[in-house]
């Protein structure tokens, strides 16, 4: 199984990090509780072998940004740092689309100011705002892109469909859905994804917790020696070779727990049965 992964002129390996939660509180709002604790995972998560690191210009709001180029900056050869615009945050249970172009422009602007970068490797579009037609929020991107301050365009929570319209104002190089081994109703984006030579990024890929504790998931990581989180990771790897699995956490436990779910090998009886 090939564990490196190209999105557009980039290769990484296809284990990221996701680094909502070093934000440790539910709502992802404000400061972590335990700021050095925050900064210990993202430079730990880089040591063991993260080279993309996955954020949003929402995760705090503007705080998720700030640690991770407290963390890391100057950043390591080859580290890419994804990052997202298009969400308003007005209160910490809120998630309100808003993808008008003067609001990516805006959350463009802060992201590259607070990951000290010129330019970012791949900024994403964090959903479709029904307000909004698509077209408008990809062609400010695209503006964005042609003014050298975005490298490579992704898109987030999307449809096959409007991936499709998207791809036919600028090119694509990844997708970010809800997936994983307990929810696969982005199934028809993935496929599409496979036959495009888009990456895919799972996120939420541990899900709730609930498909972990189900019988067959306990069993099969049970005998090849893992821990269920390790085998449901081993499962996105296994699944596609353009999947990209970006969990996330705010445990140096955690962490090392997932990234070592990159050396499993899962067979082919064990992987089907799930």
């Amino acid at each position: 199984m090939n564990l490196r992964l190209r999105i557009g002129d980039l290769e990484v390996n296809r284990l990221g990090f996701g680094a909502m939660r070093v934000i440790d509180n539910e709502d992802i709002w404000g400061e972590p509780k335990d700021r050095a604790n925050a900064l210990r995972v993202l430079r730990r998560a880089v040591e063991l072998g993260v080279q993309l690191i996955d954020t949003a210009e929402s995760y705090g709001p503007r705080t998720d940004e700030v640690l991770i180029a407290e963390a890391l900056h100057p950043y390591p050869k080859g580290l890419v740092i994804a990052t997202k615009g298009g969400l308003a945050r007005p209160s910490p249970g809120r998630w309100d689309a808003d993808c008008r172009p003067e609001k990516l422009k805006r959350d463009l602007a802060g992201s590259l100011k607070r990951l000290k970068l010129e330019r970012i490797d791949l900024y994403q579009l964090h959903t479709v705002d029904p307000k909004v037609p698509l077209e408008d929020s990809v062609g400010a991107l695209a503006d964005m892109q042609r003014e050298g301050k975005i490298r490579h365009i992704g898109l987030s929570n999307v449809t096959v469909k409007q991936l499709e319209r998207a791809r036919k104002i600028v090119p694509v190089v990844s997708v970010q859905n809800r997936y994983s081994v307990g929810d696969r109703a982005s199934e028809d984006v993935l496929l599409h994804c496979e036959t495009q030579g888009i990456a895919f990024l799972p996120w939420y890929p541990l899900g709730d917790g609930a498909a972990l504790r189900r019988s067959k998931v306990i069993s099969v990581a049970a005998k090849i020696g893992a821990t269920p989180a390790q085998l449901a990771i081993a499962w996105l790897l296994r699944k596609s070779p353009v999947m990209l699995p970006i969990p996330g956490t705010g445990n140096l436990a955690h962490l090392e727990e997932n990234m070592a779910a990159a050396k499993l090998k899962l067979g082919d009886e064990d992987f089907r049965s799930l």
